[in-house]
C-alpha cells in the first residue's frame, strides 16, 4: 500500500462519519463559518431509520441516500471525502484515512467521531451469514431481493412449497423489528394476494420495550391482527437453513420454520471506536460503546468529542434525536457558542414507531401518547420533515401515496409481473 508522504495537512475540525450526528454537527459547525472536513466511508448519507421501506419495496434506496456532497453544496466550509480512518495519535492530533489504496494524514484543532454502530449477534458471529439484517443500503437491497424471489417463486409453487417459501422470522421487537414485520403481513396481502407466516421473536417480555404499558400492548395487539405470530420472552438458540431454533423462559425448545431470518436484535460496536479506544485509553461497555465524559469528550482529551450510537452516556437510547443533539453540542462548544466542559443534556422530543398502514404508536411523554391513524400520520410528517431535500420529500411521499393510500410498490413491480406470466403448479391432493 502506499503511503503519501506530501506532508500533514491541517484542518480546524475534522468530523468522522456522515450520519444524523455527524451531519447535525456539521451544519452546525457551518453556521459560524468554520471549516472542517468531513470524512465518510460512503458517499452517502443514510437515513437508516428508513431502510426498512427500502427493503419491502416503499421506497426507491436513493431516496434515503442523497449525496453527502450535495447536501452540503451550500456550506463553502465543508470539504467532503471519502475514506476510512485507520489511526489516531490524540498526543500529535493527527489521524490517518485511506482512499483508493492511499493513506493521507491530518493534523486537526478538534475531532468530532460520529461513526455509529453495528449488529451484534450476542456472541453468535455466524449468525450474521445465515440471516438479513438493515444497517446499509447493501443490507436493505439484499433483503429485497430475498423478499422479491420468495413471493416469484411462491406464484407458482405447489402449497408446502408455498408455504416454506413464504415463512418470515424477524427477531427483535424493536421498531426495526416491528415495522420490518408489519410490512411483510402488508406486503403479502395487499400485494402479492399470498398468505404468509411471519414470526416476531423477542427476548423481552413486550413489544417494543422503550415505550411500555399500553403503547407496547397495542402495538402487539395490531401486529396480531395482521397476522404476525409475536413471540415473548422468546430467545434464538440456534439458527439452520429453513429453520430457526429458539427457547422460551421455561426453557423449552422449538423449531420454527424460516426460509427468510431477518436480525434486527442488539448492535456493537467496532472499526474507528475501537482504534479510538485503544488511542485514547477510554473504556468501553461490553457492546464496545465509547464511556465518554459528560461534555462528550474522550477520556483526557479536550479536542476530541464522540456522539450517537458509538457512544455511552447517561442510559441515553441509540436513536437519531440524540446523535443530533450531541452533534450540535459538539460543535457549539468548538464555535464557542457553549463553554467548554458543559455537560450534555438531552431533551427528549418523544419517540416513535410505525406498525403497518394507518397504525402506529407515538410517545411524546409519560403522559401524552398516541397510537393508530393519529401516531402514524404524526410519523409520517416527521421522517417527511428529516428527509433530507426538497427532491427527497417530493419523491418519499409519491411512493408512500402509491404504497400505502394506493397498492403499488415500485420496488416489486417487475416481481409481480413476471410472476403472474408464469405457469402454475397444479395443486395435487391423496387419493
Amino acid at each position: 500500500m502506499q503511503f503519501v508522504e506530501a506532508g500533514i495537512e491541517t484542518a480546524g475540525v475534522v468530523i468522522v462519519g456522515s450520519g444524523f450526528g455527524g451531519l447535525a454537527a456539521a451544519k452546525q459547525l457551518a453556521k459560524s463559518g468554520v471549516d472542517f472536513v468531513l470524512i465518510s466511508s460512503t458517499p452517502e448519507h443514510l437515513f437508516q431509520p428508513l431502510l426498512y421501506q427500502v427493503a419491502t419495496g416503499v421506497l426507491a434506496s436513493e431516496e434515503i441516500a442523497p449525496p453527502i456532497a450535495g447536501i452540503l453544496r451550500r456550506h463553502r466550509e465543508a470539504d467532503v471525502r471519502l475514506g476510512k480512518v485507520v489511526a489516531v495519535d490524540p498526543d500529535r492530533a493527527v489521524l490517518t484515512y485511506e482512499n483508493d489504496g492511499e493513506r493521507r494524514r491530518i493534523r486537526y484543532g478538534s475531532l468530532i467521531a460520529a461513526t455509529g454502530a453495528s449488529q451484534s449477534y450476542f456472541g453468535r458471529d455466524d449468525f450474521a451469514d445465515k440471516t438479513y439484517s438493515l444497517k446499509t443500503v447493501d443490507d436493505a437491497k439484499l433483503l429485497r431481493a430475498q423478499i422479491q424471489r420468495v413471493f416469484a417463486e411462491a406464484e407458482h409453487a405447489d402449497a408446502e412449497t408455498r408455504r416454506r417459501l413464504l415463512s418470515f422470522v424477524v427477531v427483535g421487537a424493536g421498531a426495526t423489528g416491528v415495522e420490518v414485520a408489519g410490512q411483510l403481513t402488508e406486503l403479502a396481502k395487499r400485494y402479492f394476494h399470498q398468505e404468509v407466516s411471519v414470526t416476531l421473536v423477542e427476548g423481552a417480555g413486550e413489544v417494543l420495550p422503550p415505550f411500555g404499558g399500553g403503547l407496547s400492548e397495542y402495538a402487539k395487539k395490531s401486529l396480531t391482527r395482521s397476522g404476525v405470530d409475536v413471540q415473548l420472552g422468546t430467545f434464538v438458540t440456534d439458527i439452520e437453513e429453513g429453520s430457526v431454533t429458539v427457547k422460551d423462559k421455561a426453557g423449552t425448545e422449538r423449531a420454527i420454520t424460516a426460509e427468510t431470518v431477518v436480525w434486527s436484535a442488539g448492535v456493537q460496536v467496532g472499526g474507528f471506536a475501537a482504534t479510538l479506544a485503544e488511542a485514547t485509553g477510554v473504556e468501553t461497555d461490553r457492546a464496545g460503546r465509547l464511556l465518554i465524559n459528560p461534555d462528550l469528550t474522550v477520556g483526557g482529551y479536550a479536542d476530541i468529542y464522540a456522539i450517537g450510537d458509538m457512544t455511552s452516556l447517561n442510559r441515553y437510547p441509540g436513536q437519531s434525536p440524540v446523535a443530533m443533539q450531541e452533534g450540535r453540542h459538539a460543535a457549539d462548544i468548538i464555535r464557542r457558542k457553549t463553554l467548554p466542559g458543559t455537560a450534555f443534556r438531552y431533551v427528549d422530543k418523544g419517540s416513535m414507531a410505525v406498525i403497518s398502514r394507518f397504525s402506529a404508536v407515538t410517545k411524546l411523554n409519560e403522559r401524552i401518547t398516541f397510537r393508530g391513524v393519529i401516531a402514524w400520520f404524526m410519523w409520517l410528517a416527521v421522517h417527511l420533515f428529516y428527509l433530507v431535500g426538497f427532491r427527497n420529500r417530493f419523491a418519499a411521499v409519491v411512493s408512500w401515496l402509491v404504497a400505502f393510500i394506493g397498492r403499488g410498490r415500485p420496488g416489486f413491480a417487475e416481481v409481480r409481473r413476471a410472476a403472474k406470466k408464469a405457469p402454475k403448479v397444479p395443486e395435487y391432493t391423496a387419493a
